[in-house]
């Protein structure tokens, strides 16, 4: 992370400084979207998933989203897929390293949301 970098994470809230790449904006863009959330919470809650576990525990999310969602979280390297060539073919989903990173992040944004909530009731 350049010098740049950082001023822009520091002034990002009021008044971004960088045009071209702002680090908290490209975090956000790949936890961004309805499902990628939720989608991130059941596997850090109930470990490697399968397919069909997780698109139960996920209440209205549909085929098409999960599969997306999935294949965007793993093409930016917070889920990894596994397939075992059985038969019926299995599939699981677990969190990556990157992603063990990110939780407590997340932990304190949620924190964080709760508090603001709170205030607004």
């Amino acid at each position: 992370m350049t010098e740049r970098d950082v001023k822009c994470v520091v002034s990002c809230p009021t008044k971004c400084l960088c045009m071209e790449y702002c680090p908290l904006g490209s975090a956000l863009k790949i936890i961004g979207g309805k499902w990628k959330l939720p989608i991130l919470c059941a596997l850090h809650q109930d470990g490697t998933t399968r397919y069909n576990t997780l698109k139960r525990k996920i209440a209205g999310i549909t085929n098409t989203m999960l599969v997306s969602s999935l294949k965007e979280l793993e093409e930016d390297g917070l889920v990894v897929r596994r397939q075992y060539m059985e038969m019926p073919v299995r599939v699981e989903y677990a969190l990556t390293d990157v992603c063990d990173d990110l939780m407590p992040i997340l932990k304190q944004l949620a924190q964080w949301g709760v508090k603001v909530h709170t205030k607004e009731s």
